[in-house]
């Protein structure tokens, strides 16, 4: 697997260059941006080739030795205009970015798979991949849903993204990304959780926005979905939680996932980046 990368959510009050500063100081070797909001006036940062942010930000990446792995995030919704994303794309695969992170929000599925479809060719036009990832409330809420759109939409460069806590609450297991194609499964999001079920999805959205534990704290099985997973799929850490402050959000990101990474019996456990430097950066954390 791939150098261990930190995931925007983490600590999304951190603008692009703070959390590529917090990110390296900890030890993460990539990071993810969130470029576009994921629901109605979410936090986003977004980015344009050519502008100043995006120069600098280009800059703070070299220097610090970290790469950009994913730009998110985009909502499939019916009537979304597919070409409307092009700069995005583009401000993405200018910074090194290898994919981009989508959701299936239109109940209907033929149209869904069409605009899947339509985005991965707009994203191959700049060399990037679509991973579409399921979550519990939307429409693709599951992983044999996200298999099928990815499927029937028969792109090269679409992918289905594994976070460890929505295939838990959305009833799935580890054993199950045993029957993907192994090219499906290019990136998985790691995070634990407790053991009780959200009661229902308005539970289960402030649960995965900022209720998660830190791998090794709970009870998702996360060595077996790590072993289920193809050597070579990015791997992340997306911890949004109550409580402590941007930089001990990050530090308990890597530290965490750094032991259950030394403790899998496999010797193929991933580089996970960087040696760790103090973080600069504070903040709480924002949905």
């Amino acid at each position: 697997m791939s150098a261990l990368g930190l995931a925007h959510l983490t600590a999304l009050e951190l603008s692009p260059p703070e959390l590529a500063r917090e990110a390296a100081g900890a030890g993460f070797g990539s990071i993810g941006l969130r470029v576009h909001p994921a629901m109605a006036g979410g936090v986003a940062y977004p980015l344009r080739v050519g502008s100043w942010a995006q120069r600098e930000l280009r800059t703070i990446l070299a220097s610090e030795g970290v790469r950009l792995n994913e730009i998110e995030f985009i909502q499939l919704t019916p009537g979304l205009d597919i070409r409307a994303f092009a700069p995005m794309l583009e401000a993405g695969a200018e910074l090194g970015a290898s994919a981009v992170t989508v959701s299936g929000d239109d109940a209907d599925r033929l149209r869904l798979t069409a605009s899947f479809a339509a985005l991965c060719d707009l994203a191959g036009e700049f060399g990037l991949r679509v991973d579409l990832e399921f979550m519990r409330w939307r429409m693709v809420g599951t992983l044999a849903q996200a298999e099928a759109i990815v499927r029937q939409a028969g792109r090269p460069n679409g992918a289905v993204l594994v976070d460890a806590l929505h295939l838990s609450r959305s009833g799935g297991e580890p054993g199950d990304l045993a029957d993907l194609p192994r090219h499906f499964l290019r990136a998985a999001q790691l995070c634990d959780a407790a053991a009780t079920q959200p009661a229902n999805d308005a539970d289960a959205i402030t649960e995965a926005r900022e209720g998660r534990l830190p791998p090794g704290q709970g009870v998702l099985p996360l060595a077996a979905l790590l072993q289920g997973l193809p050597s070579d799929a990015a791997l992340s850490v997306e911890l949004p939680m109550r409580g402590p402050d941007a930089r001990s959000r990050i530090a308990t990101a890597y530290a965490a996932t750094r032991r259950l990474l030394d403790g899998l019996p496999s010797p193929e456990a991933p580089e996970v980046g960087n040696s760790p430097r103090l973080p600069t950066t504070q903040g709480s954390v924002r949905a």
